[in-house]
């Protein structure tokens, strides 16, 4: 230590003498500038002075060995382990089945309810009772006409079976019989006719019962007895049936992952309202990149459950990278020098435990921990904490 602080005097009284001794002006502006550049470049050199002569001494001086010398650090070692790059995105949930019910008939007035929002309803139940007085009128007119036809019907066919017989005892003319057939033929045309029509009224009348598409859960009836029930006022609809076992998170992954994504790829679904997590398979990878956020979507279907509502937030993770048997570093213990990226690791050497510096290669980054491809083996012991400011061959100890 006396020799360090030796030279540092020495240096320093070089640096004063050169200042001293100059010819440059420092009453001037670019005389000061000139004198403060040399004063740095000098401060530079005297601080790598400083520490070769410190590594040096490190390795000569015998008395430095001892355990007040060694740096303290921490080590840990390496083992193979699964190393896994995962995309993290944000995504929504959506339901494959939702449902936005309309009147078939058009926009009528609501005379009963059957329905209130969040209950839980069937495929094909009733919801809504609409005003159908008018199409009511009309299938029983259409019916009492029917019965007329079915009068005048029975009324034709026996004057035919009378002309009939009459016609082969000999008795009569041919045409009143051909007059009598004609007749029963079409009134029986006009009955079929009325009874297709009823049918259709009766259709008609079927539409103002307002029935559920889909089962599921009513999330939206906004609609009340009296009111006129289209199907949705402005954007907001009035009945509105999701079901919820039929879910999907959606998402937009940057078009620079386009090659790594695709069907079947997994991802982990985290639902953080509902501390739910998911890890299941990307079921839709879109071919279309969106021009305004430059990004495609993508879709994975979830496994029921009823704490999933649709529009909830989703954490998600793609993984796009993976390797079996892989040695990861935490990503602070890697530096970088003019040969590229290196870490350091403690060995036994001559009895003392001493670092040695390793040039690695590196792979994918994730989290707190980088792959390292090559450059380290298992079973090496990585120096974890303590590996600011040591050098290849200093003297450690472990904390």
């Amino acid at each position: 230590m006396q020799k360090i602080v030796q030279v540092i005097f020495m240096a320093t009284a070089l640096t004063v003498a050169s200042c001293g001794g100059g010819t440059t002006d420092t009453n001037t502006l670019a005389g000061k500038k000139t004198e403060l550049e040399k004063l740095k470049k000098d401060q530079a050199a005297i601080g790598d002075k400083i520490k070769t002569l410190e590594q040096e001494i490190a390795k000569l001086d015998t008395s430095a060995a001892g355990s007040d010398a060694a740096k303290l650090v921490t080590t840990a070692p390496l083992v193979l382990q699964p190393f896994a790059h995962y995309i993290d995105l944000q995504g929504r949930v959506e339901s494959d089945n939702i449902s936005y019910i309309a009147p078939r008939m058009g926009p009528a007035q609501v005379r009963a309810i059957y329905v209130k929002r969040g209950d839980r309803v069937r495929k094909g139940q009733l919801l809504l009772k609409l005003d159908d007085a008018i199409i009511r009128q009309q299938v029983a007119a259409s019916r009492q006409n029917t019965e007329t036809i079915k009068t005048q019907l029975s009324l034709a066919k026996d004057v035919y079976n009378r002309r009939n017989n009459l016609w082969k005892q000999g008795i009569g003319t041919e045409i009143e019989l051909i007059t009598a057939r004609t007749n029963v033929e079409t009134l029986e045309k006009q009955l079929a006719a009325a009874n297709e029509s009823i049918k259709v009224q009766e259709e008609q009348l079927s539409g103002y019962n307002v029935y559920a598409d889909v089962d599921g859960v009513a999330d939206e009836v906004n609609v009340r007895v009296g009111e006129i029930f289209s199907g949705a006022v402005g954007t907001t609809p009035q009945i509105k049936i999701v079901n919820t076992n039929n879910l999907k998170v959606i998402t937009d992954v940057p078009e620079n992952y386009s090659g790594k994504v695709r069907p079947g790829s997994q991802v982990i679904v985290r639902l953080p309202d509902v501390n739910r997590t998911f890890t299941v398979a990307i079921t839709l990878s879109g071919q279309v990149i969106d021009p305004n956020n430059r990004s495609f979507r993508a879709e994975a279907k979830l496994p029921a459950d009823n704490n999933i509502r649709p529009n909830q937030i989703a954490e998600v993770k793609i993984l796009d990278y993976s390797a079996a048997n892989a040695i990861a570093v935490p990503v602070n213990t890697v530096g970088t020098d003019e040969s590229g990226k290196f870490v350091f690791i403690a060995v036994t050497e001559g009895g003392k435990l001493v670092a040695r510096k390793k040039h690695v290669v590196v792979g994918e980054l994730y989290g707190q921990a980088i792959e390292i491809r090559s450059g380290l083996i298992a079973g090496q012991q990585l120096i974890t904490e303590g590996y600011q400011n040591i050098y290849d061959g200093q003297v450690l100890r472990k904390s």
